[in-house]
């Protein structure tokens, strides 16, 4: 054969000693999924997540090994970074019991929510952020943004979610014991729409872990790396991952790895 195709012996055995392997095609070609799958979710999922989708789209390989490829290839998630949360609960304003208690259990959708708020930095000043979150699903189903911390800025949050939610009656709607959750606008709203409101105990944020845990996962995936000139700036990025990421295509652990709204539609 090598006399017919004019080439040396030496040559084929020189090119068949370092004849790419299946292994090394398999890798090669796995690589690129991992790398699709990390840039599209804007190196946000580490390999936990990264091998859940590849398994949606057919693929049979381990976590193990999606871990050592995207250590090969120096593939790292969005680092972790501690944030603080400010609430302000010294006032005189009446406080609901803690009806939530931590039990964040629920069987369907508008059976517990849960509130909070959180600040961004921008290069004009802060930014407040005001989430409801439903504890079913994990969706964000109302938010709203200012640049003060008001009652108006929860309430409009709410007004948000009832309209999503169609006005649902008798919802646990859980909050810290801020001034802002405990005005007189914000509790007037929870009656007239037959919510059931519940407040974590002072100073103890593992009562409202849900709410927390997403704002750690915005500061993280989000906040953290950017560099926000303007209010709306920070409104445009905010909006864009709540409503286009987070509740259509991020996959979380605690609604086995579903995307909120994929979840809600499962059910």
């Amino acid at each position: 054969m090598c006399e017919i195709f004019g080439i040396s012996r030496s040559g084929y055995y020189n090119w068949e000693k370092h004849l790419v392997s299946k292994r090394v095609l398999a890798n090669q070609k796995l690589d690129l999924k991992i790398k699709a799958v990390f840039l599209e979710n804007k190196k946000r999922y580490g390999a936990p997540r990264i091998i859940k989708e590849l398994r949606k789209q057919g693929e049979t390989c381990s976590k193990n090994r999606i871990a050592r490829r995207m250590k090969k290839m120096g593939l790292v998630a969005v680092a972790k970074k501690k944030y603080k949360v400010t609430t302000d609960s010294e006032h005189s304003l009446p406080v609901y019991n803690n009806v939530l208690n931590r039990d964040f259990t629920t069987t369907a959708i508008n059976q517990k929510w849960a509130g909070d708020i959180t600040y961004i930095r921008t290069n004009e000043g802060w930014l407040y952020l005001a989430v409801i979150i439903d504890l079913h699903s994990r969706a964000i189903i109302g938010w709203s943004m200012d640049r003060r911390m008001t009652k108006a800025l929860v309430c409009n949050a709410l007004l948000i979610a009832l309209f999503k939610r169609r006005f649902p009656k008798e919802v646990i709607m859980h909050t810290d014991r801020g001034s802002q959750y405990a005005s007189k606008k914000h509790q007037k709203l929870l009656a007239l729409h037959c919510l059931i409101g519940s407040m974590s105990r002072k100073g103890n944020c593992w009562d409202n872990a849900i709410a927390e845990s997403f704002f750690h996962t915005l500061k993280v995936e989000l906040v953290n790396s950017a560099n926000f000139a303007t209010r709306e700036e920070a409104k445009l990025s905010i909006f864009e991952y709540i409503e286009g990421y987070y509740n259509l295509k991020r996959m979380h652990s605690a609604i086995n790895y579903n995307a909120p709204y994929e979840f809600e539609h499962a059910s």
